[in-house]
């Protein structure tokens, strides 16, 4: 009902008018050191609305849903200081996503599990600090415009990850898995092995001289590294700003035959048939075979670019939209993942990167520092990698690329990305 009777509201000012509304419901539940210490639910809701006002954009938003007027009058004050209008609010869409029957999980039941997985990380190791954090979440969303939209998403989302700390003398090892799941519960085995397998992988230390080398990026890693770099300079905001290596490149080939970048909004647990302006969403692919086809855009910088607005206008909280991907994809490859380790002589796994490290957008450069990583002497993984930073570029490591997995992973609730293994990159090592 708040949607629509500020949509009424302005209405009956004459005005044209977007009104977002979201509500979630947030249930974490902690365990630090072997032991739980937290557990507690918050919920929020608000609403987020902008108007136009003699062709000028005005913006108000509120957690306050008893004085609704008051949110229309501030929108409509803020108008008088605000951009001109370069773009049009979304029109004549309708999109009803209805509610799950799925009944998410109770909090005794993940602090049970909880604790059978602390003590399963324990059988392998009872010297590791282990860490683990659940997440149950629900929420809805809804969007109306004068112009004849109205949308509703709804989510039911289960989080879970599994970390550990080991210590011995000066030498800290951190390492993680998560999962996450839609109407489901995620797989919580399959964390826990990944976990494990990352403690196996760095049991023995290992060291390497500053050179290049063949350098495998397992998914998360990758996503950090690459991914990120590419979900910045595809944006069509950044485009505009001419802060992209990729402005004005659409047709060319600037990259390795085997780079296909794309986005699939109807999959994943972020899956969702419009975006935060009432857009429908749509499937599209940013980089075909290494040539540049099109970037993502909001209505805003879509306008602003000469461009179509295809949904990709997100909102972090009750702010303005942006521009943002719903999932980011990456091709796949034709090699197997144990098949790309086999056939390495001697190269560098990163698996894991502290931050999201760092990175020169106009020359599409890279370099992160290993927050987790291991040495591959003919074909096998010897043992970890400290000190040791990688360092490249989107361009010339794609020319260079030997093959992409043949599988992809989720990465979080919004990436889909295989390993890949790059030919040969910049890898410097601190002894100590």
């Amino acid at each position: 009902m708040v949607v629509e009777q500020i949509l009424d509201l302005a209405k009956q000012k004459g005005i044209e008018a977007e009104v977002y509304y979201r509500t979630s419901r947030d249930t974490p539940i902690d365990f630090e050191n072997n032991r739980l210490k937290s557990l507690e639910t918050k919920a929020t809701q608000g609403i987020m609305l902008r108007v136009v006002v003699d062709g000028k954009l005005g913006f108000a938003s509120s957690t306050d849903l008893t004085r609704l007027e008051d949110v229309v009058d501030a929108a409509i004050q803020t108008a008088e200081i605000g951009d001109r209008l370069d773009f049009e609010f979304a029109k004549d869409f309708t999109e009803i996503e209805p509610v799950s029957d799925y009944e998410l999980p109770t909090t005794a039941k993940l602090v049970g599990i909880g604790e059978e997985l602390i003590a399963k990380v324990h059988d392998y190791n009872s010297d590791i600090l282990v860490s683990a954090g659940f997440h149950i979440r629900s929420g809805q969303t809804k969007l109306a415009t004068t112009g004849g939209v109205y949308g509703e998403r709804n989510s039911k989302v289960v989080t879970a990850s599994l970390g550990g700390e080991l210590v011995r003398g000066e030498d800290f090892l951190n390492a993680y898995g998560y999962d996450v799941a839609k109407d489901g519960e995620p797989d919580y085995d399959k964390v826990l092995a990944t976990l494990i397998e990352k403690y196996t992988n760095a049991e023995k230390s290992a060291t390497i001289t500053s050179g290049k080398y063949p350098v495998l990026f397992l998914p998360r890693a990758a996503l950090s590294t690459i991914g990120g770099l590419f979900d910045t300079i595809l944006s069509g905001q950044v485009v505009v700003q001419k802060a992209s290596p990729l402005a004005g490149k659409l047709g060319e080939k600037l990259f390795g035959d085997r780079l296909t970048i794309y986005e699939d909004p109807t999959i994943g647990v972020s899956a969702c048939a419009f975006d935060d302006e009432g857009t429908p969403t749509s499937k599209k692919t940013f980089i075909k075979n290494g040539v540049v086809e099109q970037f993502y855009w909001d209505r805003q910088w879509a306008a602003r670019g000469n461009a179509e607005a295809k949904g990709n206008g997100f909102r972090g909280g009750l702010s303005r939209p942006g521009p943002d991907m719903v999932n980011f994809c990456m091709g796949a490859g034709n090699t197997a993942l144990a098949d790309l380790i086999k056939n390495m002589k001697e190269g560098v796994i990163v698996d894991q990167v502290l931050g999201a490290g760092q990175s020169n957008q106009l020359a599409g450069e890279f370099s992160v520092n290993l927050d987790l990583g291991y040495k591959v002497e003919n074909g096998e993984i010897v043992g970890r990698l400290k000190n040791t930073m990688v360092a490249g570029s989107i361009f010339e490591a794609f020319d260079d690329l030997i093959d992409l997995s043949n599988t992809c992973e989720w990465v979080g609730g919004s990436a889909y990305m295989p390993s890949m293994l790059f030919g040969k990159l910049g890898v410097a090592s601190r002894e100590g």
